[in-house]
């Protein structure tokens, strides 16, 4: 039912033209028991995802991105259990037609923490900061290792070496004036970067916008909801607090000082805007229009302002995130 998509020209056509993908959601809702279920078809991401009545979810991966499809199966069923957060449960996954794969997970309840963030009081932010804190912290100690055979990059360090080579000419490219742009490789030369950091399971997008809160078991708010694994890697657990700065905490004053607490270990500022730079998806541009301005025009100051905990960065023991009153199973 869904024609092959291998190109962007394909993906261009046909998976945001909902005449061609709700049939094809429809039939493989029907192979899966689900015949008759109501389909919604949710606005936001770049895969097509459809609500499947109350209860599920169905994402669907074209053959260009089928690889992910099977990441987002794989890392699901590692965590499912693991995090003080839900995550979903993967009910059914595989191998649809024409290249196309699937992941039918559970539905997680409650918001949007994006859409959420104008509404929810600062004592209610900072709470929900906290707990996102131990969930990554709780994340980031999970064993990896049963995920080497789908999880990239494979060498740390030399994934750094390609994102550092690519660096001014992915930010040149995205629209970055000059004045910030000639900036990078020295910053980069004097960053704090590990390449042979400790292999950690990272999120890599780790954002309000992949968080969902609602009502805890004591009526005040609590998150509810981590989600969105595709873009999982194994790497330095510093990459993902790029997501953490730039989505989550997003310079407002004190939250990513909780956020470290939290999760157990704080970090250089300048190591973490190097990481944004390296970031697959890094558009620095686009984060200078989103965030608060630096007092000066300089990556160095730039770090600060964004990445600033108010607390010096402690000496490590044993190279693991401590995760304080949290039991990984």
């Amino acid at each position: 039912m869904l024609p092959t998509v291998d190109t962007d020209e394909q993906w261009d056509a046909v998976v945001p033209d909902e005449a061609v993908m709700r049939p094809g959601a429809e039939d493989l809702c029907d192979r899966l028991g689900l015949a008759g279920v109501p389909l919604d078809r949710f606005t936001e991401g770049t895969q097509p995802v459809y609500a499947v009545g109350d209860d599920l979810v169905l994402k669907l991966f074209p053959g260009a991105a089928a690889d992910d499809g099977i990441v987002e199966e794989r890392v699901l069923s590692h965590l499912q259990g693991r995090l003080p957060v839900p995550t979903p449960r993967v009910h059914a996954a595989g191998a649809y037609e024409n290249g196309w794969r699937y992941v039918l997970m559970s539905r997680l309840p409650g918001d949007d923490l994006a859409a959420a963030w104008p509404r929810i009081p600062r004592a209610d932010r900072e709470r929900l900061v906290t707990e996102a804190g131990e969930a990554l912290a709780a994340l980031h100690a999970v064993d990896p290792g049963p995920l080497d055979d789908v999880l990239g990059p494979g060498d740390w360090g030399d994934f750094l070496g390609r994102q550092r080579a690519g660096a001014v000419a992915r930010q040149r490219k995205c629209g970055l004036p000059e004045s910030w742009v000639e900036q990078i490789p020295d910053f980069l030369d004097a960053a704090p970067l590990c390449a042979d950091a400790p292999r950690t399971l990272l999120h890599t997008e780790f954002m309000r916008q992949h968080l969902l809160v609602g009502p805890a078991a004591d009526g005040r708010l609590g998150l509810t909801g981590l989600f969105d694994f595709e873009p999982a890697m194994i790497g330095d657990r510093a990459y993902d607090f790029v997501g953490v700065g730039l989505f989550v905490t997003r310079a407002e004053p004190g939250l990513l000082g909780r956020f470290t607490r939290a999760y157990g270990r704080t970090f250089d500022p300048r190591e973490l805007l190097a990481h944004t730079l390296l970031h697959v998806y890094s558009n620095l541009p686009w984060y200078l229009r989103e965030l608060p301005a630096p007092p000066e025009p300089t990556l160095d100051a730039l770090a600060q302002a964004w990445f600033d905990t108010g607390a010096a960065v402690p000496a490590e023991s044993d190279g693991r995130p401590q995760a304080t009153g949290i039991k990984v199973r």
